[in-house]
């Protein structure tokens, strides 16, 4: 098998200099070969500088006698941070990055230049060693939270966010797909404020531009055939622009909000963002978009300070907002939050009997919305199979409003032939409060 190879140009500081080394350090130990010619290259990577006028020319120049001598460029470094420059200048690059951006550099020449088959390394698939089943995966696209909320240490466990380049992102979503997974659910800590730490810098998926944001993401994801799923999405205007992507069936009509409580003192105290009028707006303006849509959230009950009157006003929100897929918890200090500092800690008792109250409420609505799903056609995806006590095969699957191992589930009959990863259509014949039961159509 022929060994690919990448021409490399290396211009600027020594920062920049630091930032080749370790590019080339990368591309060799994954088996490249480091070409001294612009004709013998597969690619080529051009290091730029941006710091001032002459530098930038220079950069520009290299860009453009790598394009001329070679076709296939990729550019990185500072006057990659000014992406528009040297787009303007050079539409036809392949990819650029800004400095320090070893991975993002690393996914673009995995893109347009494979890596060479290694039998040691290689044993691993390129979508990598999961724990999931095979036919569903779990797509971080970023890392860490801006937030501080108070009740929450996972910024001092996890840092601020950091989000990955969307091309890295598509590529891995790209290989799960490839390795026969049928379902994609994206989660982060905070999957709304995706490109927001990079300012939605635009990053490069197949030869295309993609900004690194949610809305850009979900459509990109939408083209890969799979179900998306959409986990952890706070409430923030810019939401509202993948509705419509659910409403056509481009991803699932599906989002996991942490609202977390509806009293706006609480939430004031909990330091969370938005207000219970705000989300019931909200909520009312995704259902009249996309009808179908499914709404899960979480809560805390019992929170320090919350009154009775506090915790009737998210009784309340309960029933005005008619939630699909609730969970609750009774609060819980956590050790180093700043929530345990606050006054007026809820006793123990008053906090169980709170959350066993709300789960009254919400398990009649969840109930009453199964329940209205008898009779109709749903689609859905097989997650096991497994016999009754008279060995007829039965499978357990999902529709599209459940996660796996948080939400319902759909227990099939006459499941002979069918195996995980399957999509079926059924007709749904009975409910409880949880779960529902399928077969095929009457």
């Amino acid at each position: 098998m022929q060994i690919p190879k990448v021409g490399f140009v290396s211009l600027g500081c020594p920062k920049a200099g630091s930032d080749a080394e370790r590019i080339l350090t990368q591309l060799r130990a994954e088996g490249y070969e480091i070409s001294g010619s612009y004709e013998q290259s597969d690619l080529v990577v051009v290091n730029t500088c941006g710091f001032i006028d002459s530098a930038v020319q220079e950069s520009l120049d290299a860009i453009g006698e790598a394009l001329h001598k070679n076709g296939k460029v990729i550019v990185t470094g500072c006057l990659g941070a000014k992406q528009d420059v040297v787009q303007n200048a050079h539409p036809s690059v392949l990819a650029i990055t800004g400095p320090h951006a070893l991975e993002e550099v690393m996914a673009h020449v995995h893109t347009h230049l494979p890596k060479p088959h290694d039998p040691y390394t290689d044993l691993v698939p390129p979508q990598g060693v999961r724990l999931t089943p095979n036919h569903y995966a779990y797509l971080k696209i970023s890392e860490g939270c801006n937030h501080r909320c108070s009740f929450c240490i996972i910024p001092s466990m996890r840092g601020d966010l950091v989000s990955r380049p969307i091309g890295e992102v598509m590529n891995e979503a790209e290989n799960l797909v490839n390795a026969g997974v049928s379902e994609i659910l994206v989660i982060s800590q905070d999957t709304s404020a995706y490109g927001v730490d990079v300012k939605y810098r635009s990053g490069f998926w197949n030869g295309r531009p993609l900004k690194t944001r949610m809305t850009e993401l979900c459509k990109a994801l939408s083209e890969l055939g799979v179900w998306v799923r959409l986990h952890y999405v706070y409430p923030y205007p810019h939401v509202d622009e993948v509705i419509p992507l659910m409403a056509d069936g481009l991803i699932l009509p599906y989002l996991d909000v942490p609202f977390q409580h509806a009293s706006p003192r609480i939430l004031k105290s909990m330091k969370r963002p938005a207000s219970s009028e705000n989300n019931l707006a909200r909520i009312k303006a995704w259902r009249d978009i996309c009808p179908d849509i499914t709404v899960r959230s979480t809560f805390i009950a019992g929170f320090p300070g919350e009154t009775e009157q506090d915790f009737q006003m998210l009784l309340d929100f309960l029933e005005e907002a008619q939630l699909d897929r609730v969970g609750c918890f009774a609060y819980s200090a956590v050790d180093g939050a700043k929530a345990n500092d606050l006054p007026d800690q809820v006793p123990e008792e008053v906090k169980q009997a709170r959350l066993s109250r709300f789960m009254e409420v919400q398990e009649r609505i969840s109930a009453a919305k199964l329940q209205s799903k008898i009779g109709t056609m749903q689609t859905v995806l097989v997650d096991e199979l497994t016999t009754d006590e008279h060995d007829n095969v039965i499978a357990i699957g999902r529709t599209k409003a459940d996660a796996p191992e948080i939400d319902g589930v759909v227990y099939l009959q006459d499941a002979e032939g069918l195996n995980p990863g399957d999509f079926v259509e059924v007709q749904i014949l009975g409910a409880d409060g949880h779960d529902l039961v399928g077969g095929p159509p009457k």
